[in-house]
């Protein structure tokens, strides 16, 4: 097996962060220093930054949250931190990141080799949100960042990618807005690119997978047809 998925299946730590730490040569495998071909075998001893990995049988965990607003998607050691909130016996990683204002859907898994694969937004998986702002909805506005509009990033200018979105039935200021993209703090610049302030924003599905009926601050298991499907999207 690959050091990298060795290092993701052993729960230590997702295989994206795997391959940082193989580049900055904090991994070895019998005391000699690993990199990105090295195979791990029944016996070795791997040693990550500083820390021996302890072989163990792998029991892939897939989780949904419901995370409230004030819950912080790290594995940090702070306040706030989204493994501190959600208490899962197993070690598990946040698939990707929604922000501390925000509120919704958001996967936990200890499986590092699909984290990127779900997260990364060069796959265009589908992410609904719901976004109450503080004026009523223009629809100006939304036929405006269905198309596409420009942002003002951190020195430079970033475009978003056409996306689907629909005013909320019976509501003035609630749309509804799919991404495949992941701009740091998408939606809100793009509200705030048009003069709105973002009063809530929740995320309601990741892929084919939906908060349901799950309260704020509780989660769940992923279904069996949930991750079957999930898987084949990922094939």
């Amino acid at each position: 097996m690959k050091i990298d998925k060795y290092i993701a299946q052993s729960g230590f730590t997702s295989r994206r962060k795997a391959f940082d730490l193989i580049e900055a040569k904090k991994v070895f495998v019998n005391n000699r220093l690993a990199n990105f071909s090295t195979k791990v075998n029944k016996g070795d001893v791997v040693v990550v930054d500083g820390e021996k990995i302890i072989e163990k049988e792998f029991v892939p965990v897939y989780i949904v949250y419901n995370k409230p607003k004030g819950v912080i998607c790290t594995t940090e050691k702070i306040k706030g931190n989204i493994i501190d909130a959600v208490k899962h016996p197993e070690t598990i990683y946040p698939v990707g990141r929604l922000d501390k204002d925000s509120e919704g859907l958001i996967l936990l898994t200890n499986h590092g080799e699909i984290i990127d694969k779900i997260a990364n937004a060069e796959y265009g998986h589908e992410k609904e949100y719901i976004v109450t702002l503080n004026l009523p909805v223009r629809k100006k506005f939304l036929d405006e960042i269905a198309a596409g509009i420009e942002l003002q990033g951190e020195g430079k200018k970033e475009t978003t990618k056409p996306c689907k979105v629909s005013l909320e039935p019976n509501a003035k200021r609630i749309f509804r807005i799919t991404l495949t993209q992941g701009l740091n703090r998408q939606i809100r610049r793009m509200c705030n690119a048009r003069d709105y302030q973002v009063i809530k924003l929740q995320r309601v599905r990741v892929m084919d997978i939906t908060l349901g009926k799950l309260k704020l601050d509780e989660w769940r298991n992923l279904s069996d047809g949930e991750l079957q499907n999930l898987m084949a999207s990922l094939a």
